[in-house]
């Protein structure tokens, strides 16, 4: 990619993950500056644009993003998120074109009630992740926090799980991930109903 197409496709990204992050800003699931959101920009080298760390969610503009390597690196803009890392490594082991990491109360309660594994079957919100909504159990992973973006990698590989697109971390919060930031929005407004229907049946 020549340099003016980096920066038309990195304004084009700012503009989507802004719009995206003030969604889920408004349902809390981003308050203050936490989460970050995602989304590919080339994949011969890895590149994506990810949100800027340190920026108020609701307030996004298609200028705060930053656009990173496949090792998380900054290329081009100001300081990442601290997990870009993380990022880059769902887009490389699940073929995705952008990630969403939200901090919802659902996620992080459930990461602590069910450590192994959170499973669900026998509902038709089940369809929304492309798995039928009967005669299925589909787990999603519960993962244990770290620090180290390399070591939440592995706990995130060896626990990916190719029925849902996506995993908890415990006491942190739930990453998604989808082919486009809609379908990823799709996915963790999916994924977020079936936590919050587990733990309010609980």
């Amino acid at each position: 990619m020549t340099a003016d197409t980096i920066e038309l496709a990195l304004e084009g990204a700012g503009a989507a993950l802004a719009a995206e992050s003030a969604r889920f800003a408004s349902f809390g699931w981003m308050r203050g500056t936490s989460g970050n959101l995602s989304v590919v920009v080339s994949r011969d080298p890895l590149r994506l644009a990810v949100t800027a760390s340190g920026h108020d969610k609701g307030e996004l503009t298609p200028a705060d993003v930053v656009l990173i390597d496949g090792q998380g690196a900054a290329v081009l803009g100001g300081r990442p998120s601290a997990e870009a890392a993380l990022h880059a490594r769902v887009t490389a082991l699940t073929g995705a074109g952008a990630v969403v990491h939200v901090h919802t109360v659902a996620s992080v309660a459930m990461g602590h009630r069910s450590p192994d594994g959170i499973v669900f079957r026998d509902l038709e919100m089940l369809k929304g992740i492309g798995q039928p909504a009967h005669d299925v159990e589909v787990t999603l992973p519960v993962i244990a926090n770290s620090q180290d973006m390399t070591e939440l990698g592995d706990r995130l590989e060896a626990a990916y799980n190719p029925q849902i697109p996506a995993v908890v971390v415990a006491g942190h919060g739930l990453y998604v991930w989808g082919e486009t930031p809609r379908q990823a929005r799709h996915h963790t407004e999916v994924v977020e109903w079936l936590l919050e229907l587990e733990l309010s049946a609980r």
